[in-house]
């Protein structure tokens, strides 16, 4: 392996919360239920995606594309201003620590998410100019389960995909990266539903299975 591409929601950092009080303040205001059991069928899936699953229950008259794009880009101002809490406070010692072990043994390191706050993200915890490559919302017209966010990112980092590990907690992002013809290592949700290669109680424990330079 010589390059490892990591989500970034509930991977690097987390901004679950963040995305869950924004688009419930975005569903109060035009009266559609909106809970946490609906909250996470919104991982690992685009903003549009995601406004067109809370709007299954809406039952009002349909909104137009123009007025969906609109409502999308409401929930991203709120949660932008969410995001500006965030600080190198939110990156744990393990993460970082575990990043720069593998960048010690000669790993490309790159980021694959769907969001396109992405790079306002990585900035925002220190991370800005850290990776080789960073794939994002921004570059990318299909989201997870569609790998094109991890075939984007191998090639900005100059890698086959035969030669890239996934790191991801959603199972979407999983499906994602094994479609990408990569191996995924799994963490948190995705990992307690065994959608991995690998399925990780820790994020340092990768380690493990990516050895130095001799490999």
């Amino acid at each position: 392996m010589k390059a490892v591409i990591f989500d970034l929601d509930g991977v690097i950092c987390s901004t679950d919360e963040y995305h869950y009080l924004a688009w419930k303040k975005l569903a109060d205001d035009i009266e559609v239920p909106f809970d946490r059991s609906t909250n996470g069928r919104l991982r690992g899936v685009s903003r549009m995606e995601s406004l067109n699953i809370i709007l299954e229950k809406y039952e009002g008259k349909p909104f137009t594309d123009q007025e969906k794009a609109a409502l999308a880009e409401k929930k991203n101002l709120i949660y932008r201003e969410y995001l500006k809490k965030m600080s190198s406070a939110d990156l744990t010692k393990e993460v970082k620590d575990t990043l720069d072990e593998l960048r010690n043994r000669k790993y490309k390191l790159a980021i694959g998410s769907s969001s396109k706050n992405t790079p306002f993200i990585l900035q925002q915890i220190g991370l800005g100019d850290y990776f080789d490559a960073v794939a994002d919302g921004n570059c990318i017209t299909h989201s997870k389960p569609d790998p094109e966010v991890f075939l984007k990112a191998a090639e900005m980092a100059g890698v086959a995909s035969k030669e890239c590990v996934v790191v991801e907690d959603a199972v979407s992002g999983a499906q994602a990266g094994k479609a990408a013809g990569m191996q995924v290592f799994c963490v948190g949700d995705a990992a307690d539903r065994k959608a991995g290669d690998r399925n990780l109680e820790h994020f340092s424990e990768m380690l493990n299975y990516l050895p130095g330079e001799d490999r």
